[in-house]
C-alpha cells in the first residue's frame, strides 16, 4: 500500500491518500516547499502524518514509508532490545527506535533503525530541541533492509550517517544473513553468515548478536 500527500493543500491541512500499487517500495515526493520548510514546520508535517516514517534528504526531498511488516518489525525490535540493555548496563547513553527522527547537520532528517547517542552530545541539546528533531547525529546507527527497501540506497545513507558524524554503522541484510560495517575513514566491511558483530570500541562491551534476527 502506497500514500500520497496531497500538496495542493495548505501545511496544516495535507491529506493522505492511498493507493494500491505492486511495486510496494517507500515513494519520494519532489516539491518546492519542501526545503523551504523550517525544521518546526517540517515536524509539524510529521506530526499530522504520524502513522507514516517521514524522512527528507539534505536537498529536500521528502520519502514517505508505511509501517514495518510483521516480520521486519519484530527483527527491529531484536535489534533494539539488545541495543538497550546494553546502554542500560554501560550508563553512558539512550537507545532511540525507528520512530525518532535526527536532523542531520547536513540538514537531512533521517530515523535510523536503532541508534545510541551519548549523553555527553545530547547534553549539548537543548530542552526545546530535545522535543522534536534533535540537530546531532547519533554516534551508532542501525539499518535494517526491509523487502521494499533499495540496497543503493540504504549504502548510500549510511555513507551520509558518517559524514555527518556517526562513529558506526551497521547495514544489515537479514534474508542474506549479511551486515555492512561502516566507521569513519575505513573501508566498508562486509560480514557474511556471523553469530555476533562487535561494535567496539564505539560501544565497549557490545556484541550484536545477528543470530537471532536472522
Amino acid at each position: 500500500m502506497l500514500k500520497r500527500f496531497d500538496l495542493t493543500q495548505p501545511m496544516n491541512t495535507f491529506i493522505i491518500h492511498s493507493t494500491t500499487s505492486a511495486d510496494d517500495r517507500p515513494i519520494a515526493l519532489h516539491f518546492e516547499s519542501s526545503a523551504a520548510m523550517t525544521a518546526n514546520q517540517f515536524f509539524d508535517f510529521c506530526q499530522l502524518n504520524k502513522d507514516l516514517r517521514i524522512e527528507r534528504s539534505s536537498k529536500g526531498e521528502v520519502t514517505v514509508m508505511s509501517p514495518s511488516g510483521f516480520k521486519s518489525g519484530d527483527r527491529e525490535s531484536e535489534i533494539n532490545m539488545q541495543l538497550r540493555i546494553w546502554a542500560k548496563q554501560n550508563g553512558n547513553g539512550s537507545v532511540y527506535s525507528s520512530s525518532t527522527g535526527f536532523t542531520l547537520p547536513n540538514g537531512a532528517v533521517r530515523s535510523p533503525d536503532a541508534a545510541w547517542v551519548s549523553y555527553a552530545r545530547s547534553s549539548k541539546i537543548t530542552a526545546e530541541q530535545l522535543q522534536k528533531f534533535a540537530p546531532l547525529c547519533p554516534e551508532f546507527v542501525i539499518e535494517l533492509k526491509s523487502p521494499s527497501d533499495r540496497i543503493s540506497e540504504l549504502k548510500a545513507k549510511m555513507q551520509e550517517y558518517i559524514a555527518n558524524g556517526a562513529s558506526m554503522g551497521l547495514l544489515i541484510i537479514a534474508e542474506k544473513k549479511l551486515v555492512y560495517k561502516y566507521m569513519p575513514k575505513k573501508p566498508v566491511q562486509e560480514l557474511k553468515n556471523r553469530k555476533k558483530i562487535s561494535c567496539e570500541p564505539v560501544l565497549p562491551g557490545f556484541e550484536l548478536v545477528v543470530e537471532e534476527i536472522w
